[in-house]
C-alpha cells in the first residue's frame, strides 16, 4: 500500500477524533455538534466553511490554483437509533443513539485528507468536502441539494465512500453502474366488515383477505419480473384486531421494495395495485395501496468509476480492488447527488469489525486503522482528477 506517510504518522490524532465523534452520536438533523466540530476543525486548517446546509450540514471549500475544475467529496455524519452494546472507552454516552453504520469513520477520514490537502495538496482546481446530515432514512442528501447545493458549490462531479464489513480492511469495492438499490414504502389498508368470530359469514373478513395478500405479491418478482433482473418485495408488517372472538373491520400491511431502476419500480407498483383491485373484487372488501418512493437507487457513471479504480489500485495495488462484486440490496441517499451530477460511490473494506459483526449491529465500531487508507484515498482522488 501507498499510504500517504504524513496521513499515517497522524493515525492516533484521527482515531481520537473518531472516537469522540463515535461517543457523542447524533441522528438525523440533530447533529449540531458533530457540524460545530467538523465546522471548527475545517477553519483551524484554514478551509472556508459553509454551515447549515440542509439543516445541519457543513462545507468546507478548497481552492487552489486557477481552474474552474472542482469536484465534491462527501461523508456522512449522522448516526444510528440503536442502544450500543460495545464497553469500550469510546461508547455511545447517549442511550438510544449509536454509530452504527461507520458514519463517524467517514468523517475522520474527509477531515484527515481535508486537513492534507490544505497544507500540501498538489492540485488546480476546487474541492468541496461536504459533510453531510440525515443519511439514515431522512434523505439528508436530498435537503442539501433542495437548499442549493450543487448551484453553491458548482462541482463537475461528486465522490462519496462507505465502509463495508466483510471486505478485508483496506480493500476496495468499486462498481461501474448499480452499487446500491432504491428504497420505497407502502401500507395496504383492507377495510372488510367486522364480525363473531363465530360467526364469519356475516361479516367480511380483512385476515384472509390480508394472508391472501401476502401470498400474491409475492408472485410479482417471481412472476412478473424477468428472472435476470433484481427485486425485492417484502411484507414486513401485519396489523389487524385485538380480540380472540372478533372479525375485525380493518387490517393493515406495509412493506418495502428494493430495485435497480425505475422501470422496475414502475412494473412492481403497477403489478401491486392489479392485484390490490382484484383481491378487493374477489373477497368484496375495500383495499388502498400507499406506494412510496423512497432513496432512488445508487447508480455510478462509468467513467467515474474507472477514474476511482485506477486510483484505489495506485494506492492499495491490484488484489486489493474488486469491479466485480455484487451491488447491495440496502439503499444510500448519496444517489440523489448521483441523480444530479456524475460520480461514483465506493466500498472501503472494514474487516469484521467489533465483533465479528456488520453494519447496523450495536456491537459494530469502526475500524480505525483503515482511516488512513480512506484519506490517502480522496486526496490521491483529488490529485489526479485536478
Amino acid at each position: 500500500m501507498k499510504i500517504i506517510p504524513d496521513i499515517h504518522e497522524k493515525l492516533e490524532r484521527y482515531a481520537t477524533l473518531r472516537r469522540d465523534i463515535h461517543a457523542h452520536p447524533e441522528t438525523a438533523f440533530e447533529e449540531h455538534r458533530t457540524s460545530e466540530l467538523v465546522a471548527n476543525f475545517l477553519q483551524s486548517i484554514g478551509v472556508e466553511v459553509h454551515r447549515g446546509m440542509g439543516k445541519t450540514g457543513v462545507v468546507g471549500v478548497l481552492k487552489r490554483g486557477s481552474s474552474t475544475r472542482a469536484i465534491g467529496l462527501r461523508a456522512d455524519m449522522d448516526a444510528l437509533p440503536i442502544d450500543e452494546l460495545n464497553n469500550f472507552p469510546h461508547r455511545s454516552q447517549h442511550d438510544g443513539r449509536m454509530h452504527a453504520c461507520g458514519h463517524d469513520g467517514h468523517t475522520a477520514m474527509l477531515l484527515a485528507a481535508a486537513e492534507y490537502l490544505a497544507a500540501c495538496g498538489d492540485f488546480d482546481g476546487t474541492v468541496y468536502f461536504v459533510f453531510q446530515p440525515a443519511e439514515e432514512r431522512e434523505g439528508g442528501a436530498r435537503h442539501m441539494i433542495e437548499d442549493g447545493l450543487f448551484e453553491r458549490c458548482p462541482m463537475q462531479a461528486v465522490f462519496g465512500m462507505h465502509n463495508w464489513p466483510g471486505l478485508s480492511a483496506g480493500q476496495f469495492a468499486i462498481h461501474s453502474g448499480p452499487v446500491m438499490a432504491s428504497a420505497d414504502q407502502f401500507d395496504i389498508t383492507i377495510k372488510g366488515h367486522g364480525a363473531h368470530a363465530a360467526m364469519p359469514h356475516q361479516g367480511a373478513d380483512p385476515v384472509v383477505v390480508g394472508a391472501a395478500l401476502v401470498q400474491a405479491l409475492q408472485s410479482i418478482v417471481s412472476r412478473n419480473l424477468d428472472p435476470l433482473v433484481s427485486a425485492v418485495l417484502s411484507l414486513t408488517l401485519f396489523h389487524a384486531g385485538d380480540a380472540y372472538n372478533v372479525i375485525p373491520d380493518h387490517a393493515i400491511l406495509g412493506g418495502t421494495v428494493r430495485a435497480f431502476s425505475p422501470v422496475v419500480q414502475d412494473k412492481i407498483e403497477a403489478a401491486m395495485e392489479r392485484i390490490c383491485s382484484g383481491m378487493a373484487s374477489v373477497h368484496g372488501v375495500q383495499i388502498e395501496l400507499d406506494f412510496r418512493r423512497g432513496y432512488p437507487a445508487t447508480i455510478n457513471t462509468a467513467d467515474e468509476a474507472e477514474i476511482c479504480a485506477r486510483v484505489a489500485r495506485a494506492l492499495v495495488g491490484e488484489g486489493l480492488v474488486q469491479t466485480a462484486l455484487p451491488p447491495s440490496m440496502g439503499a444510500e441517499d448519496f444517489s440523489f447527488m448521483l441523480h444530479e451530477k456524475p460520480g461514483c460511490y465506493v466500498w472501503l473494506g472494514n474487516g469484521m469489525g467489533e465483533g465479528g459483526c456488520m453494519l447496523h449491529n450495536p456491537h459494530y465500531d469502526f475500524n480505525d486503522a483503515i482511516l488512513p487508507v480512506g484519506a490517502s484515498y480522496w486526496v490521491k482522488l483529488v490529485e489526479h482528477i485536478l
